[in-house]
């Protein structure tokens, strides 16, 4: 069967004060984002989307449900690990803001405790292990976060679980996984964007 990741479009910036979880809706270009990939992905046969429960990631998986004819199926456990965040904040604005603390994102260092970290990283690529053993011969596409994406790569490229953010996955981006009831696993692409071909303004990260 084939994975079709596709990472969610670019959210709004969100601080809450009061320690709730920031859970941003996309940002304009966030929704412009969401309508390209999903005109895109709308030529391909997709037999089922699987999306997480986020705000961003389920305004991305909108569009693409319309065009395809589909209901996402929910699940928990395909959420980014800064989930219960009180902030949100993408990363080029970071990277003007707050130069070292984009330094340590992009390097792949985690604020998350170890143990966080690798309930996490178990919990979510157990529940894409299921949607592959569920969906044999099938293609399904699963839109949610740089850090999902990322953790599955790691899976299929046994990288260690501490040094697991390798690949910079793009707004929208789709990236395909390969992979087979028995086991085998092979990464077919990473960090697709032709469908911003003609709307370059559309390519930030």
């Amino acid at each position: 069967m084939e994975l079709i990741f596709v990472r969610h479009g670019r959210p709004q910036q969100v601080q809450n004060s009061d320690g709730t979880p920031a859970d941003p809706p996309l940002a304009e270009i966030g929704k412009e984002q969401a309508l390209a990939v999903a005109s895109w992905l709308g030529e391909e046969t997709i037999d089922h989307i699987y999306t997480s429960p986020m705000r961003r990631a389920r305004e991305t998986s909108q569009p693409l449900e319309k065009r395809l004819g589909l209901t996402a199926i929910v699940r928990d456990d395909i959420s980014e690990f800064d989930k219960d965040s009180s902030s949100y904040v993408p990363m080029e604005v970071l990277k003007e803001t707050n130069r070292k603390a984009w330094e340590r994102m992009a390097s792949g260092a985690m604020s998350t405790s170890p143990e966080t970290l690798s309930s996490w990283y178990t919990n979510t690529v157990t529940q894409l292990e299921e949607i592959v053993q569920v969906h044999g011969g099938q293609r399904v596409a699963v839109v949610c976060h740089g850090g999902v994406i990322n953790a599955y790569l790691a899976r299929c490229l046994e990288f260690d679980i501490q040094d697991f953010m390798k690949f910079d996955v793009d707004y929208t981006s789709v990236t395909r996984v390969l992979a087979s009831g028995a086991g085998h696993r092979s990464v077919k692409s990473i960090n697709e964007t032709a469908h911003f071909r003609n709307q370059p303004h559309l390519a930030v990260r």
